[in-house]
């Protein structure tokens, strides 16, 4: 065992103090500049509610059951929408998992692959539900160390990020917010918008604390871990290597230098230790471009005033000169909710899609330069480059062909990958498909990203966001028709989510795709989850472990996997 691995089974006495005082997060400014949580876990309502909270309590199940009954709207129907694998799971503390098939690959040893997803932990079948609308949890599956006597086999623990708007709504045993997708839609969601507001002037609840879910995805950034959702500050979290516990440290502004929300998916450059990041907006800045050094801090907002429209961005992609913003079909129309009874977010289908290039240390959106790509609605990137020494770009990602099923009928979304090069000098734009199958959640090596790279791993839409196979497409092979080199399929009923790629750093022979592709299954026969490691480099993607889970992991997000080192960090 060496060394530093045993300093960690030593459990030292910061983990057990923040363990003790129930996420309560002393030394704030330690992790991050993170914010502590005001509420132990066990506090419930202890005294009758005031006669403003049951007002507003009496407004909301009006508002759920007359205006905006889930039966007439079957797309957020919760009955139907959390249902089988999509209904949510209790927490689970850290349990023992048997490895079921083949042995965990040397390079993954004392790691963990994490996987961020919605969770609600109030179910509320009268009220209008989305599935971007669920609590954040994290699944994390703690592989074994071959040197560790303490931990001979993967432990699994799924725990609800502590956000504010979840150990507010825990206190309550009922939901204060709306839910935001699903939720404020015409009438019904103006009324949601004025009750939510009512409670905050009164009191019941604090926005300055922040309302987000935390349920989109996971980052590791100065030897920290965070949970991301795009409307709101990250939430910094622990993971115990010697125990598999998770652990929420509290809201994180980076040392006051965040202030409102963040995107889901910055960008890390593998080689500077750089995190580009973003945040887009209703109002004017549409769109604001930030950065951190490696050491954690934040450059100046380039605020960015040539985008015209509050679209809803996603993603965005970053190359070694150029940020890249993709302004989709999907925008904010809030005076539609007021106006026309619509929805706040709705499809535009009169705007044109557009690529923004900015350089990626600019100071101001002077050199910004937009381009017209009609047709191209992308809700993630995959990976972006330089060519021709920076005249050219190179944008690898799903195309949403169905970008109108977004909000609604998820499971008819069609996307299908292409490669876009942007030529800075001519202006010129085309568009390749790379396969002609219906892909999305695609991932490449991280030590790739913003670098030119060959290969990409992507889930197959079974429906959405069902998984039910996993793609390798080879970017060399571009123009020829199916790029598709490798390919499996999980067979009948049984789903996937989101692929993760790690890279064999120990019995790799260096070549981009040697390493493993991870993900979490399940078999909606059986009510069975596993976890899969996949051999990235074989026709078929082999399977070469797999672990039984205890318990039922529902389909979510994204996830990343951490090796030993990184976790020993996050507890220095």
């Amino acid at each position: 065992m060496t060394g530093a691995y045993s300093a960690a089974l030593s459990t030292p006495a910061s983990w057990q103090l923040k363990r003790n005082m129930s996420y309560l997060c002393p030394a704030a400014t330690a992790n991050g500049g993170a914010q502590p949580c005001s509420w132990p876990l066990h506090k419930r309502r202890e005294t009758a509610p005031s006669l403003p909270v049951l007002i507003y309590d009496g407004l909301d199940r009006v508002i759920d059951r007359f205006l905006d009954p889930p039966e007439l709207r079957p797309s957020v129907d919760p009955s139907r929408v959390l249902s089988g694998n999509f209904a949510p799971v209790p927490e689970l503390p850290p349990t023992r998992c048997p490895v079921v098939r083949g042995s965990i690959p040397p390079c993954l040893a004392g790691g963990a692959y994490i996987r961020n997803g919605p969770n609600p932990q109030h179910r509320h079948l009268e009220r209008t539900y989305h599935l971007f609308d669920g609590d954040g949890m994290l699944h994390s599956l703690l592989l074994p160390s071959p040197s560790s006597t303490l931990l001979p086999e993967p432990v699994l623990c799924s725990r609800y990020v502590r956000t504010n708007k979840y150990l507010l709504e825990r206190e309550a045993g009922a939901a204060l917010f709306p839910n935001y997708f699903a939720g404020l839609q015409g009438v019904a969601g103006l009324a949601r918008a004025v009750v939510m507001t009512a409670r905050s002037l009164t009191g019941q609840i604090d926005m300055s604390r922040g309302f987000g879910l935390a349920n989109t995805s996971i980052t590791f950034f100065t030897k920290r871990l965070y949970a991301l959702w795009e409307s709101d500050l990250p939430y910094a979290m622990g993971i115990n290597p010697a125990t598999g516990e998770v652990t929420t440290l509290g809201r994180s502004d980076f040392d006051n230098q965040l202030i409102i929300g963040m995107t889901a998916h910055p960008k890390k450059d593998p080689v500077t230790g750089e995190l580009f990041a973003f945040r887009y907006s209703m109002l004017q800045p549409f769109i604001t471009y930030f950065w951190f050094d490696m050491a954690g801090n934040k450059s100046s907002d380039v605020p960015i005033f040539s985008s015209q429209q509050p679209s809803v961005m996603h993603d965005f992609a970053i190359t070694e000169r150029y940020a890249i913003f993709p302004e989709t079909q999907l925008v904010m129309k809030p005076m539609n909710m007021v106006l026309g009874g619509g929805s706040f977010v709705g499809l535009d289908h009169s705007k044109a899609p557009r690529i923004g290039v900015l350089p990626r240390y600019a100071k101001d959106e002077s050199e910004m330069r937009w381009f017209d790509v009609p047709g191209f609605n992308l809700m993630h990137t995959t990976n972006a480059w330089d060519e021709a020494d920076g005249e050219e770009i190179v944008l690898v990602a799903p195309n949403n062909l169905s970008i109108d099923h977004m909000l609604g009928n998820m499971e008819l979304l069609h996307a299908r990958v292409d490669m876009l090069r942007i030529n800075l000098n001519t202006g010129d734009v085309s568009c390749t498909a790379l396969s002609p199958e219906s892909l999305e959640f695609g991932v490449v090596h991280q030590g790739y990203v913003g670098r030119q790279n060959r290969y990409g791993y992507f889930g197959v839409s079974g429906p959405m966001p069902r998984i039910s196979g996993i793609r390798k497409l080879d970017f060399d092979c571009v123009g020829t028709g199916d790029c598709t080199v490798a390919r499996r399929d999980f067979g009948p009923w049984c789903f996937a989510g989101e692929p993760f790629f790690v890279p064999d750093n120990i019995n790799g022979d260096g070549n981009e795709d040697s390493g493993y592709v991870l993900c979490y299954t399940h078999d909606e026969v059986t009510a069975e989850s596993r976890f899969v490691v996949m051999d990235a480099r074989s026709p078929e993607l082999d399977i070469v472990a797999e672990v039984q889970l205890p318990s039922r992991v529902p389909y979510g997000f994204h996830g990343l996997f951490v090796t030993q080192a990184e976790l020993l960090a996050l507890h220095q």
